[in-house]
């Protein structure tokens, strides 16, 4: 399998969530993220949730200030969000779905759906000089529907849920073949193509691998094995299983 040219961003949230089981001060997601960054990843990740459960907004304002490389800020398309992320200015917000009572977020947005409030949060993002990706599910038509909003989005991030969790050899082949036909419409209206969800470094290579492929965003497999061998091992050991050259 040839040289994977996918970047990873860390998704630092279950860093904090670490932190508030206690309410405590540590760990702090944004020394985990700078050393995220120091063993290569090209970025961070973090998502604020409406209801707190993890990142505060304090984490956002102070990795604003830190990360280097791409602040990719994950939310809902509540417009409490959009104002926070109208003041922080991320580099990247991707617009994702979110219940109260989810463990973690359980599926793509419903862009046919709901086109018209992501565009418009899109196009208030996109005006800002913020760019804006969308989390969806390897569906062609809610794909087909990203092409037909206004609002600037430039780019989507493919849920890979459905991959991960296959039980069997021959299921992995068919979701990952959604997710590949998904990836090769996005790239063919334009859209930069970026994927997470579930990922872990005995099957991220085969996605890593898709044509086009530029960003893989992953998080709760990495806080775990970090727990394990540090943040440092884990980032290298993920970037080795992509392929990173």
């Amino acid at each position: 399998m040839a040289a994977s040219t996918a970047r990873l961003s860390v998704n630092v949230d279950h860093v904090a969530t670490l932190r508030q089981a206690r309410r405590a001060a540590y760990p702090d997601p944004v020394d985990a993220a700078r050393i995220a960054e120091d063993a290569g990843a090209s970025g961070i990740t973090v998502h604020l949730r409406v209801d707190r459960r993890h990142i505060q907004d304090r984490d956002v304002e102070r990795l604003r200030e830190t990360v280097r490389g791409k602040l990719n800020l994950e939310m809902s398309t509540a417009e409490e969000m959009v104002a926070i992320a109208l003041r922080v200015r991320p580099d990247q917000v991707t617009l994702v779905p979110e219940r109260p009572d989810e463990v973690t977020t359980e599926g793509g947005l419903d862009v046919l759906r709901h086109g018209a409030r992501i565009a418009e949060a899109a196009g208030q993002l996109g005006a800002a000089g913020v760019a804006v990706s969308l989390f969806v599910d390897p569906d062609l038509e809610q794909i087909q529907a990203i092409g037909g909003l206004s609002g600037g989005i430039l780019g989507f991030e493919i849920n890979t849920d459905a991959y991960t969790r296959a039980r069997d050899q021959a299921e992995a082949v068919m979701q990952l073949d959604k997710v590949a036909q998904a990836a090769a419409l996005g790239r063919g209206l334009g859209l930069h193509l970026y994927a997470g969800h579930g990922l872990r470094t005995d099957n991220v290579r085969p996605v890593a691998s898709l044509p086009g492929m530029e960003e893989l965003n992953i998080g709760h497999f990495l806080v775990s094995r970090a727990v394990m061998v540090g943040m440092d091992a884990a980032v290298r050991e993920m970037l080795a299983a992509m392929g990173v050259a």
